[in-house]
């Protein structure tokens, strides 16, 4: 069996020696798409994070029997094109919920503790000089009392509403599906979420209903110094939006998605005036070191078990 890992970058260090157990192996660090049809020609089985598979690839690869997807989502591949051509497509569920879940609440401490500003206080010497043993020209907020919404009350922002809830937040939810009800929690709109939340975590998946879901009007609902976090997927932010916003109102944001990755150099986020009120990370909520072994060994028994 001929396996083909086409960006491989994306696992960092993980070990990936299980996939020789199961046959050749190719390792390609990345893959464009002008490289793609080459790449794939010989494959039984090719592994994909983020590299795109067409339905035009897939009727070229005439020995390709199984993409798997290192990942949850599965949009990066045409899965219609793949039934006709009778390519089997499995993905990995489940394997980052504790890291993504943690890093939800690092970019909520990052953003509402003013961690940058006083970071840079002591180490500019600012605070050394200043004679006064505290600062506290940024003032935080605590999280318990404050209104906390989810938006996508799958895995992951079950988990987060589970840890809010622990910190004393009083938790709502706005199912962008319409099916992940859950009685522990109140379930809301969208207008009422936005309304009356302090804090706003996204953890929904990407498709009609949730593109530009939070965008200029919606956003504008907001109350005075919330906090919106988007650790589902770039593009329910419309970010040129918020963006203006930033310099609008007070509001803040920590994404660790964007509608395209990696961020363009004159993107609109990257030009705003109160950067203080932004954190972006590139993409990493989902690449604890445990979170790659877990996803790497999954991929391996999606093959194994072909």
């Amino acid at each position: 069996m001929n396996i083909v890992l086409l960006d491989a970058v994306t696992f960092g260090d993980t070990d990936l020696r299980g996939f020789d157990d199961l046959g050749a192996v190719i390792v390609y660090q990345t893959t464009k798409p002008e490289e793609l049809d080459e790449r794939i020609a010989n494959a039984d089985v090719i592994v994909t994070n983020k590299v795109v598979i067409t339905a035009e690839a897939m009727q070229k690869a005439k020995k390709l029997n199984l993409i798997c997807i290192a990942a949850t989502g599965m949009n990066n591949v045409d899965l219609e094109a793949a039934k006709k051509c009778g390519i089997e497509v499995r993905n990995v569920a489940g394997y980052s919920t504790n890291s993504v879940v943690q890093h939800t609440f690092s970019m909520l401490f990052y953003l509402v503790g003013h961690s940058r500003y006083y970071d840079e206080a002591v180490k500019s010497g600012s605070w050394s000089k200043s004679g006064v043993f505290t600062d506290v020209s940024h003032p935080f907020f605590e999280i318990s009392g404050k209104k906390w919404g989810v938006i996508g009350l799958g895995t992951i922002g079950r988990k987060v509403a589970v840890l809010a809830k622990a910190f004393g937040a009083d938790v709502s939810y706005f199912s962008t599906s319409g099916r992940n009800l859950d009685s522990e929690f109140n379930s809301v709109t969208l207008d009422e979420l936005l309304e009356e939340s302090d804090i706003i975590t996204i953890h929904a998946p990407l498709n009609n209903a949730t593109l530009n879901l939070l965008n200029h009007r919606t956003m504008s609902k907001c109350k005075d110094g919330v906090v919106i976090l988007n650790l589902g997927r770039g593009g329910i932010i419309n970010e040129a939006d918020a963006a203006m916003l930033l310099d609008e109102k007070d509001i803040y944001f920590g994404l660790d998605v964007l509608h395209h990755e990696p961020i363009p150099q004159n993107h609109p986020l990257l030009q705003v005036e109160n950067k203080d009120r932004l954190y972006i990370t590139p993409h990493i909520a989902w690449t604890s070191k445990e979170a790659r072994d877990t996803l790497i060994a999954s991929v391996v028994e999606n093959i194994r078990s072909l």
